[in-house]
């Protein structure tokens, strides 16, 4: 069963929190898609993820870079999963039809806009009605995850 989590972004910015998220599937040996609603938003996902620690990167690649099924982290707009990715992060008003690939799907939406905030209601209730365990997370004023439902 694919377990959904939704994470309400509302103290710290989307480029904040994704990289570290990506980071931390990385080292549970998780291989993961990023799908951004925009091509401007994954061209800026893509420069964040080689550049938003000094002293480190995260390994990724996107279609134009070749060999989609060797990265790691694998940036899209759409619903392929070349790399067979078992972690899927949608965010920026992206979404799939389709969560049954995935041992986890990641909805990360900013909670201070009324239709990101809508969009995962809607989301949330495919999700639970898909048979999915559903579960969402609120950041508290530290940048902590707190599990709300």
């Amino acid at each position: 069963m694919t377990e959904v989590l939704f994470y309400h972004l509302q103290n710290h910015p989307l480029e904040r929190v994704l990289p570290n998220l990506v980071e931390k599937s990385g080292e549970r040996g998780w291989r993961v898609v990023v799908q951004a609603g925009s091509e401007e938003r994954m061209d800026a996902i893509n420069t964040l993820l080689w550049t938003y620690r000094d002293d480190s990167f995260l390994a990724h690649g996107m279609a134009k870079d070749g060999s989609p099924e060797k990265q790691p982290v694998y940036l899209t707009t759409g619903a392929d999963n070349p790399n067979q990715a078992t972690v899927r992060f949608l965010v920026e008003g992206a979404d799939v039809d389709d969560l049954s690939g995935y041992d986890r799907v990641v909805y990360m939406f900013d909670g201070r806009i009324a239709e990101a905030v809508d969009a995962a209601r809607d989301s949330w209730k495919r999700a639970r009605d898909a048979g999915c365990e559903v579960t969402y997370w609120q950041q508290a004023a530290s940048g902590k995850w707190e599990r709300k439902a």
